[in-house]
């Protein structure tokens, strides 16, 4: 078992720059998925109007190391948010089934400090897609992450699509946000990686960064 202690936040970065052994399987991708060369590695990140807007959205596709199903499982537990989850400082479950769960969160990055119920739908192991209705900051906030298969010679490997999506009521905090989201969507992102690594151990291959299309979302 890995210490989450021991986890560098660089380590799987480190090891897509690393590693070039894979480079060849990614070819194999299903659904038409080109793989792009680190220098044309980005996150797509995009505002709805050229203009300053209230609203934030974020659209990443990788390919990663662990199967559907265990990605799924981690992304699933709202439960143990506060365990793995940056800026998460307390996450329960009041109610669940297969279908769907309701979880009471609240989020913390000074000056922000936030309560709400996230309502999320389960369809395992292809997606999780959380919505909250009652935040007092908040206008609206979406993520949602889909599951697919990966290489198909290495079957504890899924392509992931993470999405974010969030208004602030505030102007001030708009601003705010405009300044610390992207960072904060990569350590989010980043967290999930790494407690799938505290669960299942190391990845079978390098985490890779691949093109998004935004019409499939």
């Amino acid at each position: 078992m890995i210490s989450r202690t021991c986890l560098s936040n660089n380590y799987l970065l480190q090891e897509v720059l690393n590693s070039c052994k894979h480079r060849a399987k990614l070819k194999r991708l299903p659904n038409g998925i080109v793989p792009i060369s680190y220098n044309q590695q980005r996150s797509s990140f995009f505002n709805i109007a050229e203009s300053f807007s209230r609203k934030k959205e974020y659209l990443g596709r990788k390919l990663v190391g662990y199967s559907r199903e265990q990605m799924f499982a981690v992304v699933a537990d709202v439960e143990n948010y506060k365990t793995f989850v940056p800026f998460c400082k307390k996450s329960l479950v009041t109610f669940k089934s297969d279908e769907k769960l309701i979880g009471s969160l609240t989020i913390g990055f000074p000056p922000i400090v936030e309560s709400y119920t996230s309502h999320v739908t389960l369809d395992k192991p292809k997606l999780v897609k959380a919505n909250c209705f009652d935040g007092k900051l908040f206008d609206h906030l979406v993520t949602m992450w889909r599951f697919h298969r990966g290489l198909e010679d290495v079957p504890q490997s899924c392509v992931i699509d993470f999405y974010v999506s969030f208004e602030f009521k505030s102007l001030l905090h708009s601003h705010l946000a405009h300044m610390f989201f992207n960072e904060l969507v990569r350590q989010m992102e980043k967290a999930f990686f790494n407690e799938a690594q505290v669960r299942y151990g190391k990845p079978t291959i390098p985490i890779h960064k691949l093109p998004v299309n935004v019409s499939e979302n």
